[in-house]
């Protein structure tokens, strides 16, 4: 096979074929570097490269694959052994650069790992590196003063989305098998939406996130970004379950999500509100959604009509909530490296000084509030469909024009409020050829019924197995 054939497989494919000794995990790896070194240069999605490290991990899967059994690093029954991917930089990684995007952090050596980090690590994958990102996670500009921007594989003259934008394109663009984002306002799901691929925010608590560079407290979620949604599950259940060095994480049952991946969704009641979050969408947009809609009415689901209109005020609670959190995390170094930040994410921890408590509070209860109404909506349904964003991804010289943030976080914060699981899943192409995808939102906890939902739309269509053309450049 050739590198491209390579770096486009799936993990599950490439996970078969390398059971199967048709496939080495050093020749994977080697193609992901070799493809990173030539076209990353274009795109700057990653901070950090750690090619040595990533040989030599991927040796050691080898090794536990010729071996047969158990090796040092995971067990050939594991879909994720050998698999390479990458993570968003302020995951935390033992002797390894973390920099949240940020001069703050630049030279940030942490001394453990995240939970993620290890649960990915013992499950055996490969970490080629770390991803660029929006500084401190903060979104709101379409780049990063301190590691510059990161641009989209489909049109590199096109914002790859905040604040996950490494992953999203290095996914995209065939840099790595799978990635780690986190959504505080919609950082997995906007990139994942710009850059046309899968991404999940799972339920509030479902994931742990000790180790991470914190946003939001009460918002934060870490989760899983890949090419297609059986890979999305195969990360999920990887990195999901309770975690004792989180405080919010749930001892919620972890459920097997591939286990009825392929059921369908013959029955399955999927409810749409047109009024409150099809207003103002691009005629692309909106196109492509009705007929994703259509495919899944085909497919045997049941579309209802519901209203969501709660979710009028989930951008302004998501300030109140979000930016004080970020202040109170930020409050030291504030007061003694303010210089040291972008004039971006510099505006919005001040603006988080300038928050009165009454107003955190006041939010947080009509988040609770919001949070019973989806809880209402979802008794009648068992998903909810929703845009991820109103248009496609906006071109660079847009950025004065356009908040990056504002585009998507009406159709995205509601899910942080609520913590309630919502999936990407591409649905086509707008008239400028950029990626235009859709979310399945579902029950607290239910990511099984929602991969399922997203999995039988995409078997039934071919929107996941296009990928962009990216020139090969000489190193």
């Amino acid at each position: 096979m050739s590198t491209d054939d390579l770096c486009f497989l799936t993990i599950a494919e490439a996970a078969q074929r390398m059971r199967a000794r048709d496939l080495s995990p050093v020749e994977l790896t080697q193609a992901h570097l070799d493809r990173i070194r030539t076209l990353d240069r274009r795109l700057n999605s990653y901070i950090t490269v750690l090619g040595d490290r990533a040989i030599q991990q991927a040796k050691s899967a080898e090794r536990t694959f010729s071996q047969g059994g158990q090796g040092n690093r995971g067990d050939v029954t594991s879909p994720l052994q050998g698999i390479p991917i990458a993570l968003k930089d302020l995951v935390y990684t033992e002797g390894i650069r973390t920099t949240a995007g940020s001069k703050v952090l630049a030279d940030f050596i942490p001394e453990y790992n995240a939970t993620v980090t290890e649960r990915l690590e013992a499950a055996g994958t490969v970490l080629l590196g770390k991803l660029n990102m929006s500084e401190f996670a903060m979104g709101g500009t379409f780049t990063n003063i301190h590691y510059g921007a990161t641009r989209n594989p489909w049109d590199t003259e096109r914002f790859a989305g905040s604040s996950s934008s490494g992953s999203g394109a290095a996914l995209a663009a065939g840099l790595a098998l799978g990635a780690l984002g986190t959504d505080t306002g919609g950082s997995i799901r906007g990139p994942a939406h710009n850059c046309g691929i899968v991404g999940l925010k799972p339920t509030f608590g479902r994931v742990s996130r000790h180790g991470v560079v914190p946003l939001s407290w009460s918002l934060d979620h870490v989760g899983p970004m890949t090419r297609t949604v059986e890979d999305c599950a195969l990360i999920l259940q990887v990195i999901a379950g309770h975690d004792s060095k989180d405080t919010h994480s749930s001892d919620a049952p972890v459920a097997d999500y591939t286990a009825h991946l392929r059921d369908g969704v013959r029955g399955l009641r999927i409810g749409v509100d047109r009024n409150f979050f099809f207003n103002g969408l691009q005629p692309d947009v909106a196109k492509a959604i009705e007929a994703a809609l259509v495919v899944l009415t085909e497919l045997g689901a049941i579309v209802r009509e519901v209203d969501l209109s709660c979710s009028g005020k989930a951008r302004a609670m998501y300030i109140a909530i979000a930016y004080p959190e970020a202040t109170a995390y930020h409050l030291d170094w504030m007061q003694t490296r303010i210089d040291d930040y972008g004039p971006n994410c510099r505006s919005r921890l001040e603006q988080g000084l300038a928050i009165p408590a009454t107003d955190h509070i006041q939010a947080q209860r009509e988040r609770r509030l919001l949070l019973q109404d989806y809880l209402s909506v979802l008794e009648s349904v068992d998903v909810l469909i929703v845009p991820t964003s109103a248009r496609s991804a906006p071109r660079f010289d847009e950025e004065e024009t356009i908040n990056s943030a504002a585009v998507t976080r009406q159709y995205t914060s509601p899910m942080d409020l609520t913590g309630l699981p919502a999936l990407v899943v591409p649905a086509g192409y707008g008239g400028d050829g950029m990626p235009v995808t859709f979310q399945v939102v579902g029950r607290p906890f239910d990511e099984a019924t929602v991969l399922q939902a997203g999995y039988a739309y995409e078997q039934a269509t071919d929107w996941h197995q296009r990928h962009p053309q990216l020139e090969i450049t000489t190193p």
